[in-house]
């Protein structure tokens, strides 16, 4: 526990504070010094205190690179409030921190146990670090259409066959909220001696309210990358990673992060971390409480209308599925007869309304504390009306997921590897070079050293002809694809 006291208190804040209100003349960058060089359209609209913020890691500002002084007492503070024992800054955003907390522990050759619907910056640091994937196949809903999370059981399994394994990366809580035993999940793999990283992206919120999944550090975690910005109020790719116990070294955390990090770093970024954890720490309680109401009174609202759903604590009960996070709204519409994408090109041409994603089967809104009874009825008009005018004739929908393909190369060797370009349509059995995704949620179909499938074009085909955002290859038409070259023999 945190004293609440302290955690009312902002350090990095308040120190960037009085050094403006010295009034310094700068002779250092960045080179708009205080806006007065920047165009004039964009200072006016976006105010002079932000660009007065916009400083550099001068030496009364500390340095994010060897935090010494505000930005040491900020991140010691920010430890305290998530349970931790140490809190890095991130300014990379969460992906940065993901990656940072993956090349910390593994290394070229190493073995690391991953949900196979991992994001994208796990895919990117197993390929930076050289590391191994041992992937685990996540729980799969079939009436939603998305991957949950993975089961202690499938967990304990891939541990019995691979032991020498240098961590296991879970996802708490998943893109759409979902959290498996996480508790469960720990004890296990550190009954191997071996340490629990945790993708927090979407889990800011949740170690300040009991009626939330629990968070990675109160289930004993090792480490944990956190987005602040997402759901605890902070600027936009600010974050945290969070460290506790002895598996993992802070020195070396702090040194796979310094590298990974830019050295011009974002005060603004910075002082929004600050903020927002002391806003978490002291009313977090309080804002999540109305919070989670708000979300479970759109929830019903939602399931009142004949052809739409809103999942909620009726998905509890299976092995990966222990606890959920009610401030997200799954909303299916495939009974409509039309695709999440669809949906979401309606509510935003016809009312404005802008979702967290779309796929096949739903859309993804998320409720915070910026939310009112206001902004539920203004979704609830949309979705009325994206009912009364969408419904068509509707046979059975069958819910397709992609399959999880066979790794026959190492995604770094894959990487790295020579290449040669073939038709998409035509590159069933062949190793892919590239990574293959619907961004968001951003998890891979593909990644680098797995081998290409009929099943999954079609899938990926499928979502195309949707109009849902397809990324990752290098032909931006989508017709072709880089795989590993083959050499013919000599005849």
């Amino acid at each position: 526990m945190f004293l609440l006291d302290e955690q009312h208190h902002t350090p990095l804040f308040t120190g960037v504070l009085e050094h403006i209100n010295k009034n310094p003349i700068p002779f250092h960058i960045p080179g708009h010094k205080q806006g007065r060089a920047a165009d004039d359209t964009f200072r006016t609209f976006l105010g002079e205190n932000a660009f007065k913020m916009d400083l550099i890691n001068i030496t009364p500002l500390d340095d994010l690179h060897h935090p010494q002084g505000i930005i040491k007492h900020a991140q010691e503070l920010a430890a305290k409030a998530f349970g931790a024992e140490h809190t890095f800054f991130s300014v990379q955003g969460t992906s940065g921190a993901i990656m940072a907390m993956v090349m910390s522990v593994c290394g070229p050759g190493d073995k690391i146990i991953v949900p196979r619907n991992v994001h994208k910056s796990v895919t990117a640091a197993i390929i930076f670090s050289g590391a191994i994937p041992v992937f685990i196949h996540p729980e799969l809903d079939k009436v939603l259409g998305i991957s949950h999370g993975i089961t202690p059981t499938s967990i304990e399994q891939a541990l019995e066959a691979h032991p020498e394994a240098k961590a296991v990366l879970v996802i708490n809580p998943t893109y759409f909220g979902i959290a498996a035993d996480l508790e469960e999940i720990v004890k296990m793999v550190h009954s191997y001696r071996i340490p629990v990283l945790v993708d927090e992206a979407h889990g800011v919120h949740i170690h300040f309210h009991d009626d939330l999944p629990i968070s990675a550090m109160q289930a004993g975690a090792d480490l944990a990358a956190t987005s602040v910005h997402k759901l605890g109020g902070s600027l936009t790719q600010s974050s945290i990673l969070n460290l506790q116990g002895t598996l993992i070294s802070h020195e070396r955390v702090q040194t796979v992060i310094s590298m990974l990090t830019t050295t011009s770093t974002s005060y603004l970024l910075l002082a929004s971390l600050d903020t927002a954890r002391k806003q978490l720490a002291t009313k977090g309680k309080e804002l999540l409480t109305k919070t989670i109401e708000l979300a479970n009174y759109a929830r019903i609202q939602i399931n009142s209308l004949a052809y739409l759903y809103c999942a909620g604590s009726e998905l509890l009960g299976s092995e990966a599925i222990n606890q959920y996070d009610p401030t997200k709204l799954i909303i299916s519409v495939k009974d409509l007869g039309i695709t999440g994408y669809e949906a979401e090109l309606f509510l935003r041409e016809k009312h404005a309304i802008e979702v967290e994603l779309s796929d096949l089967y739903n859309v993804l809104c998320i409720i915070t504390p910026a939310d009112s009874l206001s902004s539920i009825s203004k979704l609830m008009e949309g979705l009325n009306h994206l009912e009364k005018v969408k419904k068509q004739s509707v046979t059975d929908v069958q819910v397709t997921v992609p399959d999880i393909p066979i790794l026959a190369l190492a995604p770094r060797d894959a990487f790295y590897a020579e290449t040669e370009t073939v038709l998409f349509q035509e590159a069933a059995g062949r190793i892919s070079a590239e990574s293959i995704m619907i961004y968001p949620p951003g998890i891979p179909i593909f990644i680098p050293g797995e081998i290409i499938t009929n099943e999954n074009i079609s899938y990926i085909q499928k979502n195309i002809d949707a109009g849902l955002p397809v990324q990752g290859l290098l032909d931006e038409t989508l017709e072709t694809i880089q795989v590993i070259k083959e050499y013919k023999p000599f005849k």
